[in-house]
Formats: C-alpha cells, sequence, structure tokens
C-alpha cells in the first residue's frame, strides 16, 4: 500500500515536470496541425510516457535497489 502511494506521488512529480518541460514545445507550428487540439493531446500523450518512463527510472535507481530504507 505504501509503495503504490510513493510510486503514485512519483509518478505526479514526473507528470507535472514533463508537461511544464513540453509545454515548452510548440507542437501546433511543428508539425502544421489546422486543430490546436490535436497538438495539445499529443502533448499529453507525450507527458504520460515519459512521466512514467522518469518515475519507472527513478524508482529503479532508489528504492528496487534499497536505498528507500
Amino acid at each position: 500500500m505504501t509503495y503504490a502511494v510513493l510510486k503514485f506521488c512519483v509518478f505526479l512529480v514526473c507528470f507535472g515536470a514533463s508537461f511544464y518541460a513540453l509545454s515548452a514545445v510548440r507542437f501546433e507550428k511543428l508539425m502544421k496541425v489546422y486543430q490546436p487540439r490535436k497538438a495539445i493531446v499529443m502533448l499529453f500523450l507525450l507527458s504520460l510516457a515519459l512521466a512514467y518512463l522518469c518515475t519507472q527510472a527513478i524508482l529503479e535507481l532508489t528504492i528496487y535497489n534499497g536505498f528507500g530504507g
């Protein structure tokens, strides 16, 4: 139970950071999309994927190796 809550909290932090970082990229100008909602959906999905990968990397380097307690 505690591990699941920790994993969820780390995921939320990583999602916020990845969404903030990816929002600097103008996907609508990069892809020449005529519907900006598609670029927003792509930003959201890329943020989810990046947050998942970052969460797995952080937990692999800390909790799984015994550094977390």
